[in-house]
């Protein structure tokens, strides 16, 4: 009959984030309320997952790693408007990170982002599509559609 042998040996654990890390992510997110602070958490928890699982420590990141990230949000089929945000936080958070003399250069500084449409595609209503649905008391129009 065979016994395991019982260890009393402790493993180390490699925290997830160094001091410094911790202090730019916490003072990033105190400076936002409310929903702007749940979407830049959300932004920041996902790129900071996305660095662990590629052994990059927050602080050691790079352009194109950044760079990299968008891509890969995009080969996922994120919207070009949500990675658009995802990479303005991430340049937010290591500005403020620099601001704070937390890191001496920002990485996020030259990452290209997609560019948006901002052409409206809504059709709007115009004097005359107005004009069967409400009439000005007085001016002589049908108050009703037709």
């Amino acid at each position: 009959m065979t016994t395991a042998a019982t260890s009393t040996a402790l493993v180390p654990i490699q925290p997830a984030f160094t001091d410094p890390e911790r202090l730019a992510l916490a003072g990033f997110l105190a400076g936002y309320r409310r929903l702007t602070r749940e979407a830049y958490a959300l932004d920041l928890r996902q790129f900071t997952t996305w660095c662990r699982t590629r052994s990059l420590a927050l602080f050691a990141v790079r352009r194109a790693d950044i760079e990299c990230f968008a891509r890969d949000l995009e080969a996922r089929g994120r919207a070009r408007a949500t990675v658009t945000r995802r990479l303005s936080t991430i340049a937010g958070f290591y500005q403020y990170a620099v601001e704070e003399e937390l890191l001496g250069h920002s990485p996020a500084v030259h990452v290209r982002r997609p560019r948006l449409d901002y052409e409206s595609h809504a059709t709007a209503w115009t004097a005359t599509s107005w004009a069967p649905c409400w009439s000005p008391p007085g001016s002589g129009l049908p108050a009703s559609m037709p």
